[in-house]
């Protein structure tokens, strides 16, 4: 073999195996309005915090919650990404909390003032990244997609329309989908945005089915910027939620190989359970034993999560 026949081997060999970029995750948590949902706001996204900083060394993480979570912290968090990634790095958005739509804007629910999706998608436009996946999870966050929607960007609603304005259940799935082994369907030690969304929605669906109540949400997605949102993907839907990489690795899914840990998650997602529950059912209840029974459940979710992040 020629020396320039091995170069080019070589040069093929590298271009087989190339390195990681980088990606940049921002979670925010909105504003909560009652304590239950401020409480399992704030959670779910220090679960994500938690997930994506053990993901990979090349994770850039930015967490908002509680009085961080303000319209003024997002943009200046957005604009630090914007000077900071680079063309061929990923960008990561999730929304968790209540949103509103109007019948023309939506608004992701923020302290002070709310920011619009046309806001966000303009924010979104000066990250340089080829390649951006916005998860938003609110309510009415359906409403959110036509204006986020941009070819290179996938976007994922909790809710299938803007009318859709209960909150939602999704977003606990989606972190549960990012701890759960069973979400990486092709056993690559990584899951996928498609996987972690297919997993989501077919809890959220078991979630409402096994409560014996009509489903208030219906998760979507676009990922070409220029159709409808669907609910599965097909061959003009669904490519870029296939190959867009959340976990690179499987360090994130060892707290499901522990045994304790196990239990704790399931414990936790009964008393989740149980609390979506009683707001279910509170306006047939005695209002004090409603205050009471959700304090209890709330105090015991507080403690499992405390354990959970030891």
């Amino acid at each position: 073999m020629t020396v320039a026949q091995t170069l080019s081997s070589l040069l093929f060999m590298f271009a087989a195996f190339p390195a990681y970029s980088d990606t940049y995750y921002v979670t925010v948590a909105g504003i909560g309005g009652e304590p239950d949902y401020v409480q399992r706001f704030t959670a779910d996204a220090k679960d994500l915090d938690r997930l994506f900083r053990a993901s990979n060394s090349n994770a850039h993480v930015f967490t908002l919650t509680g009085d961080q979570s303000t319209r003024a912290h997002l943009t200046e968090t957005l604009s630090v990404v914007a000077s900071s990634a680079k063309t061929g790095d990923d960008f990561v958005l999730v929304l968790i909390g209540h949103g509103s739509f109007d019948g023309s804007e939506y608004k992701f629910n923020l302290p002070g003032p709310d920011i619009s999706a046309t806001e966000l998608a303009s924010l979104c436009d000066h990250i340089p990244t080829r390649r951006q996946l916005i998860v938003n999870t609110t309510s009415a966050s359906g409403g959110s997609i036509s204006a986020l929607q941009k070819p290179g960007r996938a976007v994922i609603a909790a809710t299938k329309s803007g009318t859709e304005k209960n909150a939602t259940v999704f977003a606990r799935y989606w972190v549960e989908a990012l701890q759960d082994p069973a979400t990486d369907l092709d056993k690559s030690d990584s899951i996928s945005a498609l996987e972690a969304f297919e997993y989501a929605d077919r809890k959220t669906s078991s979630f409402y089915e096994s409560q014996k109540r009509l489903a208030t949400e219906h998760a979507v997605f676009e990922d070409t910027g220029r159709n409808e949102a669907v609910r599965t993907p097909s061959k003009n839907e669904g490519v870029l939620l296939a190959t867009f990489t959340l976990l690179r690795t499987d360090s994130a899914l060892k707290v499901a190989t522990d045994p304790a840990k196990r239990d704790l998650l399931a414990k936790k997602e009964q008393l989740e359970q149980k609390i979506d529950v009683l707001k279910y059912q509170k306006a047939a209840m005695d209002p004090a034993d409603y205050k009471q029974q959700l304090t209890d459940a709330l105090v015991q979710l507080a403690q499992v999560q405390q354990e959970l992040d030891q």
